[in-house]
């Protein structure tokens, strides 16, 4: 499971990264033209924050596999990232619209990885906290 945490670890280092690309991606400066300051300032700064959290996550992976596997704090910290995926892979087909994807080849292929990828990460993350 050592050897599972690490590449995991990798892959959430990649993960939290590409968040800093979100802005110009999603083109924010032209779509959020209209939405008031608040509003705007909170999309950059929650996706700030949450590249910031996977990016923590995917070290703490990468650089204390094996605290995270026998210790009991590590057990705790193990189940919290499961229950965290665990909502993100509900959040992947009850928090967005099936619009979005649905009948876009590269947008359902992106869907079906990601929701692949979250429940990959749920699974793997309370397998190793209950074991």
């Amino acid at each position: 499971m050592d050897s599972h945490l690490k590449i995991t670890g990798s892959l959430l280092i990649i993960l939290g990264l590409i968040h800093s690309i979100f802005p110009r991606y999603f083109n924010w400066k032209e779509e959020l033209k209209n939405v008031s300051l608040i509003n705007k300032e909170i999309m950059y700064v929650h996706t700030f924050f949450i590249g910031l959290i996977v990016f923590l996550m995917g070290l703490l992976c990468l650089l204390a596999s094996d605290d995270l596997l026998n210790t009991s704090l590590g057990h705790k910290i193990l189940k919290g990232f499961s229950i965290f995926w665990g909502f993100r892979l509900i959040m992947q087909f009850f928090g967005y619209s099936s619009i979005i994807w649905k009948g876009k080849k590269f947008e359902t292929t992106i869907h079906i990885i990601f929701a692949l990828f979250w429940f990959y990460l749920t699974t793997l993350f309370g397998y190793c906290a209950l074991n």
